[in-house]
């Protein structure tokens, strides 16, 4: 079955991908040149040098090995995948592995990622990756927190007592040493892939974030305890979440197949009432119809 794409718009950013539970997961940002888990690789993935992993199960990670050695095959720069500091070896062994079967290793950048340390991309971009609601279970017993991702726009903004001065003086101000801007954090997409709610949403990049990815595994009422035993959000935790949430978009993901669009949005509805507004979406709403559009190429300068 043809994976299908959404492509979701709020203020010029754009959000291309999929995510259907237990099939596949991956958004990608292509202005940002950044993508939010792997899915199984589709060509909108391999179109951008910046993959940052939540955390290791199939229908978020299959395409590792495929990335690599397709952007390879392209002649693309390797690209630079981020995950869980626990899976950074696995993953390296991964493509080991998948070295013995393929013939070739192709090269890649495997980077950890960890809680509260930022990852800049560009000098007015960074990523802050923050642990969310989801323990995954190795086969070693070890268990792996699942990690979220915001994108920070970064600028540098001239401090308000300076605001009147001359081109001229604030040269000399610099000259002496004197701290004349402030560092300005605009979070503009925050990404949290499968998740139960927890304390994470109180952070304020997550909950200013101008767009905000959030899980939406379960909508049917008989389906409440399996989205507790999974640690996944149901349509029902969203009334009390959503009045502490200042984000300008709400976008759900990772809803089941199973579940009808028209029938979640009706579940939907029925939970918030007259707060549903235009404020709160399902990514899958916004499909794409007829062939895809070919996926924008990052700068070579990026």
């Amino acid at each position: 079955m043809a994976t299908p794409i959404a492509e979701f718009t709020h203020e010029g950013l754009r959000l291309l991908g999929s995510s259907l539970a237990g099939e596949e997961t991956f958004i990608v940002a292509p202005e940002l040149n950044l993508a939010f888990d792997m899915g199984r690789a589709q060509r909108e993935v391999l179109s951008v040098d910046h993959v940052f992993l939540t955390h290791g199960h199939m229908d978020h990670a299959a395409g590792i090995a495929y990335y690599f050695s397709q952007r390879m095959f392209i002649d693309n720069q390797p690209g630079h995948l981020y995950a869980p500091t626990p899976l950074v070896e696995p993953i390296r062994r991964l493509l080991r592995d998948w070295a013995d079967i393929d013939g070739h290793e192709p090269p890649a950048n495997i980077h950890p990622a960890e809680p509260g340390q930022d990852i800049p991309l560009r000098r007015d971009l960074v990523i802050r990756p923050f642990e969310v609601n989801h323990p995954c279970r190795r086969r070693d017993r070890q268990t792996v927190h699942a990690l979220g991702y915001t994108a920070i726009e970064v600028r540098q903004k001239l401090i308000d007592e300076y605001q009147n001065l001359s081109g001229p003086q604030l040269v000399e101000l610099k000259r002496q040493g004197v701290q004349i801007t402030r560092r300005l954090e605009i979070p503009l997409v925050t990404y949290c892939g499968d998740t139960a709610v927890g304390d994470f949403l109180a952070l304020d990049f997550v909950r200013t974030s101008k767009i905000l990815l959030l899980e939406c595994t379960f909508v049917e009422a008989e389906h409440r305890d399996r989205a507790r035993a999974g640690c996944h959000v149901h349509v029902t935790d969203l009334p009390a979440l959503l009045p502490r949430l200042d984000n300008e978009k709400i976008v759900l993901i990772h809803l089941s197949r199973r579940t009808a669009i028209a029938a979640a949005k009706a579940l939907l509805r029925r939970e918030l009432g007259d707060s549903f507004g235009d404020r709160i979406t399902f990514f899958m709403e916004h499909r794409r119809r007829g062939p895809r559009a070919r996926p924008v190429e990052p700068d070579a300068d990026d």
